[in-house]
Parts: C-alpha cells; structure tokens; sequence
C-alpha cells in the first residue's frame, strides 16, 4: 500500500511538471514581442509605439531610390501621417553608409550625409535634418538627373552637410564639430553592420510580413501605399 501510495505520489508530481512546463511553453508562444523591444532608435520613429502593424524603412542618402520613395512620403506628408494613425502603423527609419560599407559605389557621401543626420539626432533634430536632406538632394541631383547625378553628388564635401543644418536650426560650433571630428561615425558603421544580415541591398522595406527592396525613381505616393497596404495584407 505504501509503495502504490509513493508511486501515485511521483506520477503526480510528474504531471505538475510537465503541466507546468506546457503551459509555460503555451504562455512563452503567446507573448508577443513589443515594438519597443525591436525599435533601433525611437528617435528615428514615427506613429504610436504600441501601434499593431510595425514598418521598418532600410535606407542611405546616396540611394537615389531611397530618395524617391522618402521623398513621395514628405511630399504628401498630412496624408501620411493620417495614414499611419488610421491604420496603426508604426514606423521606423534604419539608416547608415550601407552604400559607402558594403554598396558597389563607394560613396563617401554615403558615410558624410549618415554622420551628419546622426548628428542632428544627438540635437533632437533627426526628423528636421533628415526630411531636409532628403528633399534637398532628391530635387538638387537625383529628380532630374537619376543615376547620372552620382559623379556630381559625390564631389560634395562634408560643408554642403553642415550648411543644409542651417535651414533646421543646426546652425552652430557642435553641429559643424559633431560632423567635421566623424562623432557618430562608430554609431553609422554599427547600423551598417547591422543590417548587412538583414538586408540585400537599398533601400529595403520589412512591412509586418511583408519584405521586399527596391523602388522606381519615377513612382510616386501612390506606389508607396501600394507597398504599405501589401504590409497590412500581410497580416491577414
């Protein structure tokens, strides 16, 4: 009888342990990973935080696609922002000299505009300098020109990134040292590093479910709701 007793004893404590490890394992796969826990730099986001659909834009000055996909989203930006609070998105810009580090070209404008828009993010100014650029070199070299503005845009020096710093309140001694001494450049390399495992080339979308690279310089708004809704389908 003792023994029968002893032996139920360890069935039941058996059971408690797998029961318990089931529903931790249950528990562990219900969890869902939060949006803070994945954001690279809050500052370089966009949206609620704790939004359902989180969108990841790869990106790099010297990619003229980069430029004409960012530059479609600044153009209509009311309607974005409506956008993005309509359907609960959350987005999040990636950038760093991935064309200077890994890219065919090389361009050291790659690395000069990356440490510059760092720059303006160490004075809370990341979205200010960051719309300007993009902007500013998208309608300067590449609207027009395309491809054929590179040689051009690359004899650019790293004044031409601290003048743009004036039109956003950027004009002054830490900015111009912040660029001038490579501050952030540790900081733009680490990004870079980062996303040669993530990405294959620029620019480079992660929308929910949906992964894709590459846009048209001659698209416009409406192909970047294109790629936007095919990352809320990708949820369904």
């Amino acid at each position: 009888m003792g023994r029968a007793l002893r032996i139920i004893g360890v069935v039941a404590v058996i059971a408690l342990i797998i029961g318990a490890i089931a529903a931790g394992i249950v528990s562990s796969m219900n969890q869902k990973t939060s949006n803070a826990d994945r954001i690279w730099d809050k500052q370089m986001t966009v949206g609620n935080e704790d939004a359902e659909n989180y969108f990841i834009i790869y990106s790099d000055i010297a990619c003229p696609y980069c430029l004409a996909f960012e530059n479609a989203i600044i153009e209509h930006e009311d309607e974005y922002l409506q956008y993005l609070e309509n359907n609960d998105i959350l987005v999040e810009v990636r950038l760093s000299d991935y064309m200077y580090e890994y890219g065919e070209s090389r361009s050291i404008e790659s690395r000069y505009s990356a440490e510059a828009i760092y720059c303006a993010k160490k004075q809370n100014k990341f979205w200010d300098y960051y719309n300007h650029v993009i902007t500013t070199v998208w309608n300067d070299y590449f609207k027009t020109m395309g491809k054929n503005a590179f040689s051009d845009f690359n004899q650019l020096e790293k004044d031409y990134w601290i003048k743009l710093g004036k039109s956003v309140g950027l004009d002054n001694e830490e900015f111009a040292n912040c660029v001038n001494n490579d501050e952030t450049l540790d900081e733009v390399k680490t990004a870079a590093s980062k996303m040669l495992k993530l990405v294959t080339g620029m620019p480079h979308f992660k929308f929910n479910n949906y992964t894709t690279g590459g846009f048209n310089l001659s698209w416009g708004w409406e192909y970047v709701l294109m790629f936007f809704q095919s990352g809320l389908d990708s949820k369904k």
